[in-house]
């Protein structure tokens, strides 16, 4: 009888230390991404996208509260917001780790940054700084691009072997060229804040030269997303979101008037719903 009583306070304790990390998931399945429960603590790693750059009332700041990933504005409605809904124990624990201007090789700093916190649902938006640069010359080439996340995946994955990876694709940035390119505005701010000028540059010519260019941009992005997709594929714990954000159109209202390239808290609001969609729970 004693051996039983004191299995019997094993299991109770084990399940104990289970509820304190992550809430039970209806239903139970993975759905590609490790663990089938709601985590108790995030951290969202990237760039200016994931710091909702240029968002708020003062003009060219981080604004992390319109965060699509760990937002607060209800009007975003984030991953964090929809998660607080589905595990209270996640309250406070929306930690952000992007930075504005980051690139891939940046990643494998803010890895160990999650891994220092014990993340438990880390999601990666990382690589349009590494398209949008002054020139094509300087964009990242791929086979880098893939070595920098491939590190940055060792890290979390060795680091948190628990925690659940959500990758976001790259946003078709072509967009905003598309959108904009006949207003003199945008234009004008384009230019004289040199912005993303591998794509951006000469927005309102038609020289070959200059087409070419901006479909060299766009290729390079496709590339870098593939990339995404095939090293995520080798992790079991985590899940990429097929490209759901490349393929994400932004209207003009979705981006900032203040640069015309980053997403207003519409467009935040727009990637948190089709990112949730992708690659939530």
């Amino acid at each position: 009888m004693s051996r039983f009583i004191v299995c019997l306070a094993v299991a109770a304790l084990l399940a104990l230390a289970g509820s304190s990390a992550y809430a039970a998931k209806p239903g139970g399945g993975g759905g590609g991404g490790g663990t089938s429960a709601y985590p108790s603590s995030m951290d969202a790693l990237g760039d200016s996208i994931t710091r909702a750059f240029n968002t708020c009332s003062f003009p060219f700041t981080d604004c992390t509260q319109n965060s699509w990933a760990t937002g607060t504005n209800s009007s975003v409605n984030s991953f964090y917001s929809r998660l607080l809904k589905l595990n209270p124990n996640i309250n406070g624990r929306n930690y952000n780790d992007a930075v504005t201007g980051a690139k891939m090789t940046d990643l494998q700093g803010q890895s160990s940054n999650a891994v220092s916190r014990g993340a438990q649902l880390v999601t990666i938006e990382m690589g349009s700084n590494d398209a949008c640069t002054s020139s094509t010359s300087t964009m990242t080439d791929v086979a880098t691009y893939q070595s920098q996340f491939q590190s940055a995946m060792n890290t979390l994955t060795s680091g948190l072997p628990g925690a659940q990876i959500r990758v976001a694709s790259l946003p078709d940035a072509y967009q905003l060229w598309v959108l904009f390119h006949t207003s003199s505005s945008a234009v004008n701010t384009w230019n004289a804040y040199g912005i993303c000028q591998s794509l951006l540059a000469n927005a309102t010519s038609t020289a070959q030269a200059d087409v070419d260019r901006r479909a060299l941009v766009r290729q390079r992005e496709i590339d870098f997303n593939s990339v995404l997709a095939n090293v995520c594929a080798q992790y079991t714990q985590c899940k990429f979101d097929a490209n759901t954000g490349f393929n994400t159109a932004f209207g003009t209202g979705d981006v900032s008037t203040r640069d015309y390239f980053h997403p207003s808290v519409s467009g935040q609001a727009l990637l948190a719903s089709r990112e949730w969609s992708a690659i939530g729970y």
